[in-house]
């Protein structure tokens, strides 16, 4: 079985509902997984949105959230992550509004696509601090065993 990525609050594709925006309360989405490979250590994941800020002509490469050393037995990230928590030993790094935490589709204009890319890994890695997506791509190099990702979309005023 492979790596998979799911959420019982939208479907792959499918139209983020409002209360994970900031139209909304903006609270992360449950977030499920299976099918990690043998040999993982640890999950990462990385949410972001490659229509920033426009989606007819995109400029740059929104990051929502960054959460790595989550538990390879772990199953999901429960709603409101930040009521309920991640999951013991799991570590948030910095999204583009400079925070350690999940910052819900926002978008200036159209509709955008949210994509949530699950990474298994066969390494826990070492504290990265407030690390940026990027920090924390360079740290997996080498060390990615599988993938996964899920898309949701999202249009301000809909």
């Amino acid at each position: 079985m492979p790596l998979a990525i799911t959420s019982p609050a939208f479907s792959d594709q499918g139209a983020i509902p409002r209360r994970f925006t900031c139209e909304g309360a903006d609270v992360s989405p449950a977030l499920q997984w299976s099918g990690a490979p043998p040999g993982t250590r640890s999950l990462a994941l990385i949410v972001d949105d490659p229509d920033a800020p426009d989606p007819r002509a995109p400029q740059m490469t929104w990051v929502h959230w960054v959460v790595y050393n989550l538990p390879a037995d772990s199953k999901g990230i429960a709603e409101d992550r930040a009521e309920h928590g991640l999951p013991p030993g799991a570590q948030e790094g910095i999204n583009d509004w400079k925070r350690t935490d999940y910052g819900g589709p926002c978008p200036p204009i159209g509709r955008h696509r949210y994509f949530h890319k699950l990474y298994a890994l066969d390494t826990l890695l070492p504290d990265l601090g407030r690390a940026t997506k990027r920090k924390l791509l360079d740290a997996m190099k080498g060390h990615v065993l599988a993938e996964a990702q899920l898309v949701g979309t999202y249009q301000k005023g809909r």
